[in-house]
């Protein structure tokens, strides 16, 4: 502390760091480019000559893409020279070379500089910017088309830069997030731009995109747009909805995060009947008809399809997930209509796991129409099945999820053949999307009469997600964890709902045993132990467990019990995972296991012979550094103890 102050003491009698020269850098290729190009431009760029310094921003507007460059840039203190110079300039070309300038800065450094961007009051001069473009885009007197073609080009620039800064400060940092909303000047920007009729596509584009940043998991920004009368931001929002292309998913994007901030759902939508549901059809359709390999112009710029889809499927996602919250809030709400809505903790990875498929366009190369149109039908078994969809006719999100969507991404997935990045990223997601789907479905608890309609529907849908997904990434042979953590989360979700039909292709869990080994030899990054490959594997076992026939069930009670045998060298999350597993499949003395597997392989004395193991392992996990698992161990102890009791006392 004491030195801290003497620091803070300091300070006030330094010299302004700016105004110090800058050392050259010691490296003599980056001091030579130093001397070339950067000293004498920047020196340009702080000329008393307009021509000069307009020259100057646009040189280095088209050198700030070099990292070299760029480096060499932020040690000269570019940043303050454009806050200060040439953002305040009087040419208008100035001033938007000098925000491409900031715009590729952003993109190009890590978070960090823009949160050194947001410390040194970078918002001021956006606000600044936007009231400035606002007014030149809605004046009338003259209106913006009496404007030169150039000066035209230079304000779209201005204003593109714009909401690309404004994104990336906001991903960076909820504080600079949370005063750009507030700021009443660059949210009427933002509107403005979405509302003209005559904005450019690559700035529409990049204004949808930033109100998609602006608006996640933000209330005020979402009530900003729902009582914006002057421009009606929301109804335009909703009128790109129902076109298509690019602008049309940006729209989604930003009214999911709406819908979702005013809890618009399908137990209480809002206006119009607003809920994710009419998105569904706009994003499905946009999956069917996007060209991957192809190019969609807009205006001067063009947009990739991948990026398109991608955007897409991660909307379809995030739907995917935020629906279990309508489920459990309707089960709560309405008492008995849509009771049994399972709370228990999910395995659930949205943004991070996954995946690419060595496997799919080989088999569909070799299966002709009709099998390929079979397969398809098994998938879309809502097709066939309108009097069950009618069932669930009071969950229209999860109705055009199954109807539209899954067909969709599933068929995307067959057609990625992950071989390449471009399919890869997109395989990767689309999976994604269904395993959010699927867990939220997976939690639902089908016992409850008043879910049968939804079992009904989904059953053909998920076994069709295992046979033409899950089973053909098992028998590829690939080395991505990635894929193998995304696709075993998924196959543990649809084994979850799957209890008591027969949707095995093969020897899936014998694959599953195999991965789960091979795990173990994996650095996997993991914050959370419970999201790893072995975890997730030992959780597909024990669901395909409790509805496998007895040689199956024993194959898999061993592998479970050998898990729990093998601490402490197994990861503690796994034997955690491997108990609360066994408690389930032969917590019930009443099915055929219990007694053919259960008390003939002896797997009580097993279990009692693992006690002490299971309990050295609790004591030794740092409650401090894993305060979870710690506590999710403690409750497997606890568990196994009370299992050990119960079944000692219902021998058969």
């Amino acid at each position: 502390m004491g030195k801290s102050r003497r620091n803070r003491a300091k300070a006030g009698q330094r010299s302004d760091p700016i105004a110090k020269p800058v050392k050259p850098p010691s490296d003599p290729e980056l001091a030579a480019i130093r001397e070339k190009s950067i000293l004498p431009v920047l020196k340009d760029l702080q000329s008393s000559e307009p021509k000069s310094r307009t020259a100057a921003a646009g040189a280095i507007a088209n050198i700030i893409q070099d990292t070299k460059c760029r480096k060499l840039l932020l040690r000269e203190k570019i940043v303050h020279i454009l806050l200060n110079e040439t953002l305040t300039d009087a040419s208008l070309e100035s001033r938007a070379a000098g925000w491409e300038i900031l715009r590729v800065l952003t993109a190009e450094e890590e978070a960090d500089f823009c949160v050194h961007l947001y410390r040194v009051d970078v918002l001021t001069a956006i606000q600044h910017a936007c009231v400035k473009v606002t007014n030149t885009l809605t004046t009338s007197n003259p209106p913006f088309s009496k404007a030169s073609k150039a000066e035209q080009n230079f304000v779209w620039s201005i204003a593109e830069s714009l909401t690309a800064v404004l994104s990336a400060l906001a991903e960076a940092q909820d504080e600079a997030l949370d005063a750009a909303v507030r700021n009443e000047q660059i949210i009427r920007f933002l509107f403005t731009l979405v509302t003209l009729g005559f904005t450019t596509a690559p700035v529409l584009n990049s204004a949808l995109s930033c109100m998609i940043t602006l608006s996640e998991d933000n209330q005020q920004f979402a009530e900003a747009i729902l009582a914006d009368n002057a421009t009606k931001c929301y109804k335009q929002l909703d009128t790109f909805k129902n076109g298509d292309g690019y602008r049309a998913v940006l729209a989604c994007g930003v009214l999911h995060n709406v819908f979702s901030a005013a809890q618009w759902n399908d137990q209480t939508p809002g206006k119009d009947g607003a809920c994710d549901a009419v998105l569904v059809p706009t994003l499905s359709q946009t999956l069917e008809n996007t060209q991957l390999n192809g190019t969609i112009t807009n205006g001067h710029a063009s947009t990739n399809p991948a990026e398109i889809v991608q955007l897409a499927l991660e909307i379809l996602a995030s739907i995917g997930t935020t629906l279990q919250e309508t489920l459990e809030k309707g089960s709560r709400a309405k008492g008995g209509q849509r009771e049994g809505i399972d709370d228990k903790d999910v395995a659930m990875d949205g943004d991070g796991d996954e995946l690419s498929d060595n496997e799919s366009a080989g088999e569909d190369e070799e299966m002709d129409q009709d099998e390929m149109e079979a397969d398809m039908d098994m998938v879309t078994g809502a097709d066939d099945h309108d009097e069950e969809l009618e069932g669930i006719d009071d969950l229209p999100t999860l109705k055009e999820l199954i109807q539209k969507a899954i067909p969709q991404i599933v068929e995307l997935c067959r057609a990625s053949s992950g071989h390449d990045e471009t399919s890869n990223m997109i395989l990767n997601h689309a999976v994604t999307a269904l395993n959010n789907i699927s867990w939220t479905v997976s939690c639902i608890d089908f016992t409850e009469k008043s879910n049968a309609a939804i079992l009904r529907v989904w059953t053909p849908v998920a076994q069709g997600i295992w046979e033409q997904i899950i089973a053909p990434a098992l028998s590829s042979d690939t080395s991505d964890v990635q894929l193998a953590t995304i696709v075993t989360s998924l196959a543990w979700a649809i084994a979850r709902t799957l209890h008591g039909q027969t949707f095995l292709r093969g020897d899936e869990q014998k694959k599953f045993i195999s991965l789960y080994h091979a795990s173990k030899n994996l650095n996997e990054d993991q914050d959370d132990p419970f999201q790893s490959l072995g975890v997730k594997c030992i959780g597909v076992l024990g669901q395909l467990a409790l509805a496998a026939p007895i040689p199956l069930n024993r194959e898999i009670g061993i592998f479970l019990l050998t898990v729990v045998k093998g601490l402490p060298e197994t990861p503690a999350a796994d034997a955690v995972e491997a108990l609360n597993q066994l408690f389930d499949i032969y917590g019930d003395e009443n099915k055929e296991w219990d007694e053919e597997v259960f008390w003939k392989d002896n797997f009580l004395q097993h279990l009692e012979e693992a006690t002490s193991r299971v309990k050295s392992a609790v004591k030794a996990i740092n409650r401090a550094k894993s305060p979870e698992l710690r506590t999710r161990a403690e409750e497997a102890s606890l568990n196994l103890s009370r299992f050990i009791q119960y079944k000692q006392k219902h021998r058969p």
